[in-house]
């Protein structure tokens, strides 16, 4: 038993609480990432949610003109360039919500963070992430699905790592100015493991605020859309992902992304946020629509590595 002149005669901490202000934080969502895809893919806007994709017929030569310092012949010779009659048509799809907030707790409750503003807030956050999730994945449009089948690689060796050799494939794919790698992090770090053991570390760079490893001067940006084995985060060592390589921009007929310009209630791009009303229980009601797709203007604006292997390390002992 403690002794009565161990014990302080003083204010407890309990009751001491009660008067305190707390600092708080904003609601913390450990599901949202960065979101570099859509910060570094190039985005068109969109007139009526329709885009056209028009191509050339190509041959080896598309057509036949008269090059010469003595002419040979007077003649010039004539053609056309012939264009797809059929070309492919994208159509933006719709990723939409509808977010209720009882009114009363927003009277009483919304010092010192408005409780519709953060409520907002983390649902555009999760639309944005499915944004990402689809401009990949999508069965219509998305990257992944899209690859010509003459732009898809396997790995080099036959365990599946991804090494300095595999990326140089995919450059050699995708070589009029390549933009980006686009891998899950356990990719990149598997990738990384390879240059460790080869003695060759990557440089980095800083974009948009990110710092991201280089080969050959291309960035390799993170995403956790590119699955591992289906899953973003995989709990088992092994497993397989993909590897993407994209230029990206629409003057190099590369890969873009789409999105309806000129939103009624446009909050930011490709994105409205519409006040419903309040119903007569006292909740309001906001929905929450965001129009995407995107295109590949050209087979080698793309390509991937496919099946790599993200489990297998080095004992370095």
């Amino acid at each position: 038993m403690a002794d009565k002149k161990d014990e302080i005669n003083a204010l407890g901490a309990k009751a001491a609480y009660n008067l305190a202000n707390v600092t708080k934080t904003k609601p913390q969502y450990g599901a949202l990432t960065p979101k570099w895809l859509t910060k570094v893919l190039e985005f068109k806007g969109l007139e009526t949610g329709i885009f056209r994709v028009n191509k050339v017929v190509e041959g080896e030569t598309p057509l036949d003109v008269l090059c010469s310092q003595t002419k040979k012949s007077d003649i010039i010779p004539d053609g056309y360039v012939e264009y797809e009659t059929e070309p492919r048509e994208y159509r933006l799809n719709s990723i939409s919500t509808i977010i209720n907030v009882n009114t009363a707790i927003e009277d009483v409750y919304s010092s010192p963070y408005d409780q519709v503003q953060e409520q907002l807030a983390l649902a555009i956050d999760s639309l944005r992430e499915r944004q990402e999730s689809q401009l990949i994945n999508n069965d219509d449009y998305g990257l992944l699905k899209n690859v010509p089948e003459s732009q898809r690689i396997q790995p080099l060796r036959a365990d599946g790592r991804p090494t300095p050799d595999d990326l140089d494939e995919l450059i050699s794919k995708v070589w009029k100015e390549p933009s980006f790698f686009l891998a899950h992090p356990r990719a990149i770090a598997a990738f990384e493991r390879e240059c460790t053991r080869r003695g060759v570390p990557p440089a980095t760079t800083n974009i948009a605020g990110g710092t991201f490893i280089l080969w050959r001067g291309i960035p390799l940006i993170p995403t956790d859309k590119l699955l591992v084995d289906g899953l973003k985060n995989p709990q088992s060592q092994s497993g397989k992902t993909n590897i993407l390589l994209v230029r990206t921009g629409e003057a190099k007929r590369g890969v873009i992304g789409l999105f309806q310009a000129g939103l009624k209630n446009e909050h930011s791009r490709g994105l409205s946020v519409r006040f419903r009303g309040i119903d007569d229980k006292g909740v309001a009601s906001y929905l929450l629509s965001l129009y995407c797709s995107a295109a590949i203007l050209a087979d080698d604006a793309i390509a991937v590595l496919e099946d790599v292997e993200v489990g297998e390390y080095y004992d370095y002992n």
